[in-house]
């Protein structure tokens, strides 16, 4: 999760389920090392891991898989210097995010001033560490070329696409079926607000973002993203660059990807749908069959009731006649 200066991007702050952007300016008003005694720094290429003797192997790790990994998808070789803080615990993680980090943020990055917050080993939150330090890093690549020119959704969806985080498909099919068999498919313009929808509309935001970026840079297989990016940049405007590079509007790639997502995830969605149907009948003739149910088993009771009267009698009737005759047998 980034989290970004300017003040049309604080106007987004916002939620993330996974490790993602947050839009808001932070207020760092101390360094990690006014916060705690014994800090270490790491020092590797241009990033600077900063760590608690506990956190040592893990910033090993993570600065050894920057360092392997700084290039990113359609994007020049990042430059720029870039802090990591590995925070010891959670309190200390929310210090270091600020006060408007959500509670469930599994790492924030702060493209202006290239610092990036994770958790240390010890809580046991936000995944894969080195995939998660992948999605912030991408954040602040894409910061460093492009500033604030892309939306929410594509920031998230490059970031994932980036650290190729949704790479078990039944999880990104899950969220996709989902999504389509309750509800039509977002636009790219609605899915900046879905991010502000909690962690479930979140999930599905992120799912939909990464399909996007995924797709747009599959319209061009051997340049991907480079060329859109180089008109972005020249042309400032999302739609130009779309169609310079890739020859098609804007609207007309949605449309593209509204129908490839179709496509890709239809049948598991009809699934789902018709197990939603199925559970809503189940709830609206549920009660009938309970009425009937009870209905059926009073007959029965009072069936058996009378069965069993009805034996009762008929025993009874057969002893008095065998008394009867006895009675007679001696009186002869």
């Amino acid at each position: 999760m980034s989290r970004a200066g300017p003040a049309r991007w604080r106007r987004r702050a916002a939620a993330a389920a996974l490790a993602a952007l947050a839009w808001a300016a932070p207020a760092w008003g101390r360094t990690p090392q006014d916060e705690a005694d014994g800090l270490r720094r790491l020092e590797r290429g241009r990033f600077t891991v900063i760590f608690a003797p506990t956190d040592a192997r893990l910033a090993a790790s993570l600065a050894e898989s920057a360092m392997a990994r700084d290039t990113f998808p359609g994007l020049p070789r990042p430059q720029v210097r870039v802090e990591i803080w590995l925070a010891p615990d959670d309190g200390t993680f929310r210090r270091w995010a600020g006060d408007g980090a959500p509670e469930w943020g599994a790492a924030f990055a702060f493209p202006l001033e290239r610092r990036i917050v994770l958790h240390g080993h010890r809580s046991g939150k936000g995944g894969d560490p080195i995939e998660v330090l992948r999605h912030e890093l991408a954040h602040l690549a894409l910061h460093e070329v492009m500033g604030d020119l892309p939306p929410r959704w594509f920031d998230e969806g490059y970031a994932s696409y980036a650290a190729g985080e949704w790479g078990r498909d039944e999880v990104l099919a899950t969220n996709f079926a989902l999504a389509i068999a309750f509800g039509r498919l977002p636009s790219l313009a609605t899915l900046d607000s879905s991010f502000l929808g909690g962690t479930t509309a979140a999930q599905s935001a992120y799912a939909f973002s990464y399909r996007a970026v995924a797709d747009l840079a599959a319209l061009d297989r051997a340049r991907g993203l480079t060329l859109f990016f180089g008109y972005w940049r020249q042309q400032r405007s999302l739609d130009q660059a779309v169609r310079q590079a890739y020859g098609m509007t804007l609207g007309g790639f949605e449309g593209y990807w509204q129908q490839s997502t179709r496509k890709r995830y239809g049948g598991l969605a009809l699934v789902t749908d018709v197990s939603a149907g199925a559970i809503l009948v189940g709830v609206a003739i549920g009660p009938l069959w309970l009425v009937r149910r009870r209905r059926l088993k009073r007959r029965l009771e009072a069936m058996r009731a009378a069965d069993a009267a009805q034996a009762e009698r008929e025993r009874a009737s057969a002893l008095a006649a065998l008394l009867g005759e006895d009675e007679r047998a001696d009186e002869h």
